[in-house]
């Protein structure tokens, strides 16, 4: 660490707090200039596509605000300590972000953006307080120490850490197109071309399950060896790891149940309702999941494919004001398209080699985040130094 010298942010570049076109004014919205906001990071660290966009005139307003690209930007409210690389001549942010333009004498914006990275949540002791929210204020955020090494070595470091980031996108790209070729040959095949099938409902064909949550206020249903989910993790493209654990006597004095590996679950309620997920292994639930559980004449792939085909229908049954919500009825009344031996052999050589692909690579991911994580705060600490060579 001898060599590692600490700075104020403000003393490695230029601080940019970003703001928002007016948007009374449609004019300033829709065009080609990326407006960057917190759900746009997280992503990766490169921020290639932006859910909102503002046009010359809009970035008349705020020009004074605009990024050049290799900027730096974290998320300074709310939800602090996300962040990402512009990656376009001129991009815009909203106010809860602050940025910084680095001098590249000084510092390397992937350097900048693992350590900010590792820094994560905790940047939010740098706050000063919102009336709501931790905000982090431009001031603030010059302020921040960063001890870094010189600049071979901040490239060194990012490079192992890119490395495996780099791989991590690579798997997920794999899967994302994995995945569309699974519902693309299934569409093809079970609607597109559909022969006359049979119809039935799933839940006269398939054991669909209702999730449970122990209570929390009895200590010694938590803790234990047997993996539990909450609905934000059917946010999760594959779930490969529990929100929680449970015991043995959490499980059997509650109403959740263990779902096998392979079940397709369904968040029901609230802000996650109507999301689809996969389970790669057994695990209980809380109750806003039903989990539908596959057998042999309705394979896993099939399943899934089905809700996810099926879903927008299965929604339509949504009911409640501020908190909408569907129930395992619905799913259970939902048709199903009884498979023949056809389809059940079309599935096996054209669908399961591709979710087996995905499984493969969905722990791949895993194992390189688990890496990656492990790794970082050791690198920027100087715990572990890397051969410049």
């Amino acid at each position: 660490m001898s060599e590692w010298k600490e700075y104020k942010l403000g003393e490695l570049g230029k601080i940019v707090t970003g703001k928002t076109p007016p948007t009374s004014q449609h004019q300033n919205y829709d065009g080609d200039i990326p407006f960057i906001c917190i759900p746009d990071l997280g992503k990766s660290r490169f921020i290639f596509h932006t859910n909102k966009t503002i046009s010359k005139i809009g970035l008349e307003t705020v020009k004074n605000c605009s990024l050049p690209k290799g900027s730096v930007v974290v998320s300074c409210i709310a939800t602090i300590g996300q962040v990402g690389i512009t990656t376009k001549d001129i991009s815009v942010t909203n106010q809860q972000i602050n940025s910084l333009i680095p001098d590249s004498n000084l510092i390397t914006e992937e350097f900048c953006y693992y350590y900010f990275k590792n820094l994560g949540e905790d940047l939010a002791q740098f706050g000063g307080g919102g009336s709501i929210f931790e905000i982090i204020s431009k001031d603030k955020f010059s302020k921040v120490y960063l001890t870094i090494p010189s600049l071979p070595e901040q490239t060194a470091i990012a490079s192992v850490l890119s490395s495996l980031d780099d791989k991590i996108d690579l798997l997920h790209r794999q899967n994302a197109t994995l995945e569309k070729m699974a519902e693309t040959l299934f569409r093809q095949w079970f609607i597109e071309e559909a022969k006359e099938r049979e119809k039935t409902k799933i839940g006269l064909v398939l054991e669909t399950v209702l999730g449970g949550t122990p209570s929390t206020k009895k200590p010694e249903y938590w803790d234990g060896t047997i993996p539990w989910i909450n609905s934000g993790e059917v946010n999760n493209f594959r779930i490969l790891k529990p929100t929680k654990f449970i015991t043995e006597l959490g499980l059997a004095e509650s109403n959740t149940k263990l779902l096998p590996i392979g079940t397709t679950v369904l968040a029901i309620t609230g802000a996650t309702l109507g999301q689809i997920s996969l389970l790669e292994i057994s695990t209980c639930a809380n109750q806003s999941v039903v989990g539908i559980i596959p057998n042999e004449t309705y394979p896993k792939e099939y399943v899934f494919l089905w809700i996810k085909y099926m879903i927008d229908e299965i929604i339509l049954n949504e009911t409640g004001g501020a908190q909408p919500h569907i129930n395992k009825n619905d799913v259970n009344e939902t048709e199903i398209l009884v498979p023949c031996n056809d389809d059940l052999e079309f599935i096996e050589s054209k669908i399961k080699p591709l979710f087996k692909k995905i499984s493969i690579n969905s722990f791949q991911i895993n194992t390189l985040i688990e890496l990656r994580d492990s790794l970082l705060p050791k690198l920027m600490s100087g715990e572990i130094t890397v051969n410049q060579g």
